[in-house]
């Protein structure tokens, strides 16, 4: 039922990529920067970018203290600081690319909320500032903070200490995605939301992209020179083969609480709670290691279990003797592997991959977004 027209003039692109959240929209602003007069096309499954990149927390991290400890301890030194360096590096041109004040960004501080459990770590701090020396400016990465815990107001019943992380920030979800999807879109790059990709294929002159089209009740097949794959945790559902586990996000957030007594950003337990002060509410989330086998889903649904620790970890650690209310609720979908590295590589001769961000898609989606589109020109 496509028309002649169609078939003629609204089907071929020199670069097809699949997903329109931060890997993909950043590699397509890449493509077009690098070069001008390319044919881009960003094809979306959903009305919206549906998994993690609109439903973050907004931070801009390089990773907490316990977070890289227990990273040592999986990995070698010095992939440990590749991706911090590649967290940093990412979030300069991120910032770099659309500005501050278009996405939000402040550096008002990251903090770790350090339990009893946690406290050996407070031993290695200098360890490991000496360690990230190399990676980072002059400024050590982590201080003590320990004297902000009841300025805070948190309960020090559960937390021992705090520590300051002063490389990192916080920025507004929404504002970063639509600042991405305007400055796609004013480079020329064209986003067909609503398009679920059912099938791909290299055909080695060129890749077919095969979309459902449910009103003509047949397939739109476009093609392209290049094809890259940014859809993270959903990327499975293309290519079954490879090594990628979605991990479930489990986020509330309060209603606007008076006289909140901090700001900022914060982690607990490795990165596993995180939680940031919001247009004075309390964003919190995480506690998918509750439930690793029924987080690891890419079902949007809440986990009523953490959903519950969520709210007890706000009446007992964060807001002691605070009133609250619980405004809403969502889930976001990660994408996690074996090792915390990204896959960036090619598929086949034409088809490039950018997914499996673990968790860091604020913080690296952009450099992956780049680097897969300087590969798709080579």
């Amino acid at each position: 039922m496509l028309s002649y027209w169609e078939k003629q003039s609204l089907l071929q692109y020199d670069y097809i990529l699949v997903g329109s959240g931060i890997v993909g929209l950043s590699a397509a602003i890449s493509l077009r920067e690098r070069n001008p007069h390319a044919r881009v096309l960003v094809l979306e499954r959903e009305v919206l970018p549906t998994g993690a990149s609109t439903k973050n927390a907004g931070f801009a991290c390089i990773g907490s203290l316990t977070e890289i400890l227990a990273d040592l301890q999986n990995m070698s030194t010095e992939t440990v600081l590749n991706l911090v360096s590649m967290r940093r590096a990412g979030l300069q041109l991120l910032r770099k690319r659309l500005g501050d004040e278009r996405i939000g960004y402040h550096e008002n501080g990251s903090y770790e909320l350090i339990g009893a459990r946690e406290e050996w770590a407070l031993h290695q701090l200098d360890e490991v500032n000496q360690m990230l020396a190399g990676v980072l400016d002059k400024t050590p990465a982590f201080s003590l903070a320990t004297g902000k815990v009841k300025t805070f107001g948190f309960a020090t019943t559960h937390v021992k200490a705090m520590v300051c992380n002063h490389y990192e920030g916080e920025l507004h979800t929404g504002k970063m995605m639509r600042a991405l999807i305007d400055k796609a879109i004013a480079m020329g790059v064209e986003i067909k939301t609503g398009c679920p990709v059912t099938r791909i294929e290299d055909l080695r002159a060129g890749v077919e992209v095969v979309v459902s089209n449910q009103v003509l009740k047949e397939d739109v097949v476009f093609q392209a020179r290049k094809l890259l794959i940014c859809t993270n945790a959903f990327t499975r559902q293309l290519l079954p083969d490879l090594e990628i586990t979605p991990g479930r996000g489990q986020v509330l957030i309060t209603a606007p609480i008076p006289g909140l007594p901090f700001k900022g950003v914060f982690h607990l337990e490795e990165g596993y709670f995180y939680f940031r002060e919001l247009d004075g509410r309390v964003l919190l989330g995480g506690g998918r290691q509750l439930d690793f086998s029924g987080e690891t889903s890419t079902e949007f649904r809440y986990n009523d279990r953490i959903q519950q620790e969520l709210e007890e970890m706000l009446r007992h650690v964060i807001l002691p003797g605070r009133p609250f209310t619980i405004a809403d609720r969502w889930t976001g979908i990660m994408a996690f592997g074996h090792t915390k590295q990204p896959i960036v590589q090619s598929y086949t001769e034409n088809i490039l991959l950018g997914v499996r961000m673990g968790g860091m898609g604020v913080a690296i989606g952009s450099l992956i977004g780049d680097k897969i589109a300087a590969m798709a020109q080579q």
